[in-house]
């Protein structure tokens, strides 16, 4: 590919990054303010089990952590490597659900989808470096 079009791409994926790190963000630290309504309005978590306030908390923070790492990498582009720490975090929980949604065990398929598998995938795409990143 052509200079012109790794530095878009570079570009766009810090964009991704962007805001699947204000996502991140938003959702962890709802985790950690208001578990008991992050629990009562994600669709499936109720179906879990009974509210669990630490547990709810211990997953905020691992998303918080993965916004950060998100975050890094829209900012400095030599900071992807927080970025696949992070889309490790996200494509192993979004793989969970996958696996939960091909078992029949998930009665949330299209939701865990659209938010949690997509962000991702997105999250893996825009955390690897493109042509000429891997040392900037």
């Amino acid at each position: 590919m052509p200079p012109l079009v790794w530095a878009l791409e570079a570009r766009m994926k810090r964009w991704i990054a962007g805001i699947l790190a204000l996502f991140n963000l938003a959702n962890g630290l709802v985790m950690l303010s208001a578990g008991s309504l992050w629990w009562s309005l994600v669709p499936g978590a109720a179906d879990t089990g009974p509210f669990n306030p630490h547990f709810v908390q211990d997953v905020g923070i691992a998303f918080i952590a993965a916004g950060l790492g998100l975050a890094a990498r829209a900012l400095w582009p030599a900071w992807w490597p927080a970025a696949v720490a992070s889309a490790a975090f996200l494509a192993g929980h979004g793989l969970l659900h996958l696996v939960m949604i091909a078992g029949g065990h998930d009665r949330h398929a299209a939701s865990d989808l659209v938010a949690v598998v997509l962000p991702a995938a997105l999250a893996l795409y825009s955390a690897l470096p493109n042509q000429g990143e891997r040392h900037a």
